[in-house]
C-alpha cells in the first residue's frame, strides 16, 4: 500500500514538502491546486518538480482546485475549468515516469477532484439546487467533459479520480455513475470527510467500490463533525478502511494539515503494522 502526503500550508516551498515526505519514508506528496504555487502555470515546469522528486525518490498524485466547476452555467467559466484539466492532465502524464521509478505501477496516476454542488435558491419552504433544476443541462456538461477526459488522457495510465466531501447531492450520484462507466475515472474515500457526514456516503462508495482507487485517510468525528485530524485523535474505524484500501491496492494520501499530526499519523501506521 502505497502512503503518501499532502501538501502543507506550514511548508513555504515544494522542496519543505519533498524534505518532509522523504523523512517520514512516505512515497508521494499529493500537489494541491489551491496553492497559488501548484497552479497550473506552475505545474506545467515539470522540471522543477521532478528534479528534486528525482533525488528523493519520492513522485506525485495532483489534486485539483476544489472550486473547479465543469458544470457552471456561464460557459467563459466552463471553458477555464476544463482547459484547467486538459492542461492537469497533460502534467501527470509528464510525471508518470516517476511513478513507474518511485511508486507502484499497478497504480495509475490520480487527479483527484470534488464535486462543485452549485448555487442553490432559498424558497420559503425549502432550497432548490439549480443543478437538480435544471439537471438535463448539468447532465450534458458532464457528457463533454468525460468525452474530452477520455480524449485527453488518451492510452495513458492516468485517471481522475472523484472524491467525497460533505454528501454526495443525487444530481451528482447520477453524474457519478455515468462518469464511472468510463474507465478513466475512478473514487476516492474521504474517510474524514465521510465521518463528519455521517456516512451518508459509505452506501454509494461501497455499491461502487471496485473503482476505489484513492483514499485520503485522517481521522474524524460525528459529533461534533470532525476531520483531518491526526490518526488515533477520532473515531473512525481506521483498520476496517486501512484493510479495505489494501486489499484494493489503493492509493493513500495522509491527509492531515499540520506536520505535527502527519508525524503523529506516521508514528500511529507504525504502531499498527506491527499489532
Amino acid at each position: 500500500m502505497q502512503l503518501g502526503m499532502p501538501t502543507l500550508i506550514e511548508n513555504k516551498t515544494l522542496e519543505d514538502n519533498i524534505a518532509l515526505c522523504s523523512s517520514l519514508g512516505l512515497k508521494f506528496i499529493e500537489l494541491n491546486m489551491n496553492f497559488p504555487e501548484y497552479q497550473v502555470d506552475e505545474l506545467e515546469k515539470t522540471d522543477r518538480l521532478i528534479e528534486p522528486a528525482e533525488k528523493a525518490g519520492i513522485y506525485y498524485t495532483i489534486h485539483l482546485d476544489e472550486n473547479l466547476n465543469i458544470a457552471d452555467f456561464n460557459p467563459l467559466v466552463s471553458e477555464a475549468y476544463l482547459e484547467t484539466v486538459r492542461r492537469t492532465v497533460e502534467v501527470a502524464k509528464k510525471l508518470l515516469g516517476l511513478r513507474d521509478r518511485y511508486g507502484d505501477p499497478a497504480q495509475p496516476i490520480t487527479v483527484n477532484m470534488h464535486m462543485h454542488h452549485g448555487i442553490y435558491i432559498t424558497l420559503p419552504d425549502r432550497k432548490v439546487q439549480m443543478y437538480d433544476r435544471d439537471f438535463d443541462t448539468y447532465r450534458n456538461s458532464f457528457t463533454v467533459f468525460r468525452g474530452k477526459c477520455e480524449e485527453w488522457i488518451g492510452d495513458s495510465d492516468v485517471k481522475i479520480v472523484i472524491e467525497n466531501t460533505e454528501g454526495f447531492r443525487e444530481y451528482e450520484k447520477k453524474v457519478i455513475v455515468y462518469l464511472l462507466e468510463s474507465p478513466k475515472f475512478g473514487l476516492t474515500w474521504d474517510i474524514g470527510h465521510s465521518i463528519a457526514a455521517c456516512e451518508q456516503d459509505v452506501p454509494f462508495i461501497k455499491e461502487h467500490q471496485d473503482h476505489l482507487i484513492h483514499f485520503h485517510i485522517h481521522d474524524g468525528s460525528d459529533q461534533p463533525p470532525k476531520n483531518h485530524l491526526a490518526l488515533g485523535d477520532g473515531k473512525i474505524d481506521l483498520k476496517d478502511r486501512l484493510e479495505l484500501a489494501e486489499r484494493l491496492n489503493a492509493r493513500c494520501v495522509l491527509e492531515t494539515k499540520t506536520i505535527e499530526a502527519l508525524k503523529k499519523s506516521v508514528q500511529w501506521l507504525e504502531k499498527y503494522k506491527d499489532v
